[in-house]
């Protein structure tokens, strides 16, 4: 009988096992020995995720070496646009624990930014690192639902090497070259690129320089080289980068500017003696001559790299850039 009432009850809604609404709990009281700190809610809180692996490719005599992301997610559901860091290193290192200030800031203006790294020199050559770049693009827009990304809203920043591939993928935007690997359901174009004294064409990277400078970028040690065709030892071929003209052509940006091309801020140390300040103006110059919308800047004595690249001024100029091709967008 008492299995009968207690479901008639139930029927008619007389019982709840909810329990009553949840009370809000009541600010404590501050103390009079204490002081109020009132705090507004300006920055999001940021989240890393490191190590993520988003390609597994052949490398230094091995079939399926992983290739390494990490993530700055700012905490929201809300799609936000996404940012590529691509280190630099000489084209012969690809650290992506660099530009924490950089990439730190930018989460917390809202982008999801990530920095992966890629293949080097000498024991991979061009178009190997390209190709990594562009598979992290694609990886990103994957799993786009999982990291809290816009997958139409992508870009990418980079500073020397990594300038130059930041640039390789913008230029080479909207084509569908050097896409290899995974994902390739999804489409690896970036919609901003920022460059940070790049590379733009290989054969005149020391132009700027004296002679003996000059001299040395047309050896076959040249970091350039190495990139370009290899090394002998990880068979590669001998020679410098003049060796080579139609490939070094086609492994630099300005050969790819068409109009998928997107928007482009270029920036350079006055001070750079790495290299030469005239690598980005010829790109900058290039994409003026086709109607793609460019800015470049001339950070007063800036070398490559270095503090001059961590301050307001610099990073604000960056911020802005993004906001108006990818979060304004």
């Amino acid at each position: 009988m008492k299995r009968i009432l207690l479901a008639l009850a139930l029927a008619a809604g007389c019982l709840s096992f909810a329990g009553p609404a949840p009370v809000q709990a009541a600010e404590a009281p501050v103390p009079t020995d204490s002081r109020t700190l009132p705090v507004s809610l300006s920055r999001p809180q940021i989240k890393l995720v490191s190590n993520v692996v988003y390609e597994q490719v052949p490398a230094r005599g091995y079939e399926n070496v992983p290739m390494k992301m990490d993530l700055l997610i700012p905490q929201t559901d809300k799609p936000m646009p996404a940012v590529l860091f691509i280190t630099g290193g000489g084209f012969i290192n690809a650290n992506k624990d660099n530009y924490i200030q950089e990439r730190m800031r930018l989460a917390e203006e809202g982008y999801v930014t990530a920095t992966a790294e890629y293949r080097v020199a000498p024991a991979a050559s061009f178009p190997a690192p390209l190709e990594d770049i562009k598979a992290a693009v694609r990886y990103l827009r994957a799993h786009a639902d999982q990291f809290h990304i816009d997958p139409d809203r992508i870009g990418v920043l980079g500073g020397s090497a990594g300038g130059y591939l930041a640039a390789m993928a913008g230029t080479t935007s909207g084509t569908g070259l050097f896409d290899s690997g995974d994902n390739l359901d999804q489409s690896s174009d970036v919609q901003a690129v920022v460059d940070l004294y790049g590379v733009s064409d290989l054969t005149s990277i020391g132009a700027d320089y004296s002679e003996e400078v000059q001299a040395l970028h047309r050896t076959s040690g040249a970091t350039e080289a190495l990139w370009l065709k290899g090394s002998p030892v990880f068979n590669g071929r001998a020679g410098g980068v003049q060796d080579y003209p139609e490939e070094a052509e086609k492994a630099n940006p300005i050969h790819y500017i068409s109009d998928k091309t997107p928007p482009f801020l270029l920036m350079h140390g006055s001070a750079d003696t790495v290299v030469s300040p005239s690598q980005t103006e010829i790109l900058h110059q290039a994409l003026l001559a086709r109607g793609i919308d460019s800015a470049r800047y001339v950070v007063p004595g800036a070398a490559h790299g270095g503090v001059y690249w961590v301050q307001p001024e610099v990073l604000d100029l960056v911020v802005s850039f993004f906001n108006a091709h990818l979060k304004n967008k």
